[in-house]
């Protein structure tokens, strides 16, 4: 008895040191498993930040304020008080034309995979948004991070629509409203979508290259800018042109218009950054800063040229600064924004007076005086200040030379597109319907006798 007393006694007190190593044994094996389980499942899908996509909402909103009624009433005022009205019926018009092209073909075109085009233009994969959703994502710049594909889909609509409707400036005053509207779905069609991809979608030849474009300089400023000095040309001179006065009919207007450029520049400049980071704030800051900085040059160069410093001269100068900064908001520090700022607004004066004058074209509201000069002093400049040691953030591989050549490429290749596509659809749309509007019509004044209204009663 005594024996079997102690053998159960051993039996139990060697079960006593075993069970926690059998239970730690057990529970590895179970973490093992679980372990392993868990590399065989895909990882979960990234999922947009409440933040990001607010702003880039807001975003939205903004740039719509800078087309209706910021430049609205930018290029209303500049005109003559009989064809106010036609400038807003065509701002108004373009913007919402665009906005449903963009939704039809646009989008798919401008950033979807174009196979072996691929580096010229897109493809038809999300016609009429197919495919997009609710649950459906964009990648941002930040790996991980992605905004609700709708939110990026109505931002960029918003850039089609203004860069389209920027360049009514350059013959307003005396083209036809239909012929307009052709041409602006042609050539939204064939030279914004085509230069949208090249510079802002993977694949794209600009892109590719390493072409910088923060915002749209090449897209959107030196896009229209050329488009409406072709048109310009093309159209011909207003009737007394450089004979007869034709000053701005409301000065106070176009400061109003161009002051909502200014506010709504912030959602053009700072939301291309795609999320509400610190790298929004730098396109923010810089977007104050540089356009301040063009304004007072403008102002002072014109003041020293001319005697006084005009209100319209200080305006001229803001959007200027606005355009420059385009291309580098997010790229350049601040004091490489002021300097851009300082250059651009001089040398913008001088496009305007001394250039035009020269060269003789009507560019009704200097469209490519502004935009197409101040976008490729911006996209050159953008080449330099992105440098760390000037204050900019820095690419990889990045050397000043190398990249200002890249830039000044991507400048040359949308000059040469948009300038040789605008022209081609410039004459197409005359030979069909005509491009501009009687000699009685034109003297009348658009708004009557287009559009049977009056912008003041009499």
């Amino acid at each position: 008895m005594k024996k079997l007393l102690v053998l159960f006694t051993l039996m139990a007190v060697l079960c006593g040191f075993a069970a926690p190593s059998f239970a730690d044994e057990a529970a590895a094996t179970a973490e093992t498993v679980t372990a392993a389980a868990g590399a065989m499942a895909p990882a979960a899908a990234p999922v947009p930040n409440k933040g990001d996509t607010t702003w880039m909402m807001l975003s939205t909103l903004l740039v719509i304020l800078m087309i209706v009624p910021g430049l609205a009433l930018f290029y209303g005022g500049l005109v003559r008080a009989k064809n106010m009205l036609s400038v807003l019926s065509q701002v108004f018009g373009i913007f919402a034309l665009v906005s449903i092209l963009w939704i039809i073909y646009g989008y798919s075109l401008a950033f979807g995979d174009g196979g072996s085009l691929n580096w010229m233009i897109g493809n038809m994969s999300k016609l009429f948004l197919m495919g997009v959703t609710t649950d459906s994502t964009a990648a941002t710049f930040t790996e991980g991070v992605v905004i609700p594909e709708l939110t990026f889909v109505a931002f960029q609509l918003t850039f089609a629509a203004i860069t389209t409707a920027l360049i009514i400036g350059g013959f307003a005053e005396r083209i036809k409203f239909s012929a307009l509207l052709v041409f602006s779905a042609l050539w939204f069609t064939f030279s914004y979508l085509p230069i949208a991809h090249m510079v802002w979608a993977a694949g794209g030849y600009m892109f590719e290259k390493g072409a910088l474009d923060f915002a749209g300089g090449t897209v959107v400023h030196i896009n229209a800018g050329i488009a409406a000095l072709v048109g310009a040309i093309v159209i011909g001179k207003r009737i007394g042109y450089g004979k007869e006065p034709m000053a701005p009919h409301n000065l106070p207007m176009t400061m109003i218009g161009a002051a909502l450029l200014w506010v709504g520049w912030f959602g053009f400049n700072a939301g291309s950054n795609l999320e509400a980071t610190g790298g929004a704030a730098l396109a923010l800051l810089n977007t104050i800063v540089a356009t301040a900085a063009a304004g007072m040059s403008w102002m002072l160069a014109e003041w020293l040229l001319r005697g006084k410093p005009s209100l319209l001269g200080i305006v001229s100068g803001v959007v200027a600064g606005l355009v420059a900064i385009t291309p580098a908001a997010g790229l350049v520090g601040p004091m490489g924004a002021i300097v851009l700022g300082l250059v651009v607004g001089p040398i913008c004066l001088w496009a305007v007076s001394s250039l035009k004058k020269t060269l003789g074209y009507d560019d009704s509201l200097d469209v490519f005086g502004i935009h197409a000069v101040g976008g490729i002093i911006g996209a050159i400049g953008t080449g330099i200040f992105v440098s760390p040691a000037l204050g900019g953030v820095g690419v990889a591989g990045y050397t000043m030379g190398g990249q200002v050549v890249t830039q000044a490429t991507g400048v040359l290749v949308t000059i040469v597109w948009s300038g040789g596509v605008s022209f081609v659809l410039f004459k197409l749309v005359d030979m069909v319907m005509g491009l501009r509007v009687s000699e009685e019509a034109e003297r009348e004044g658009l708004d009557t006798s287009t559009h049977g209204e009056r912008a003041y009663s009499v």
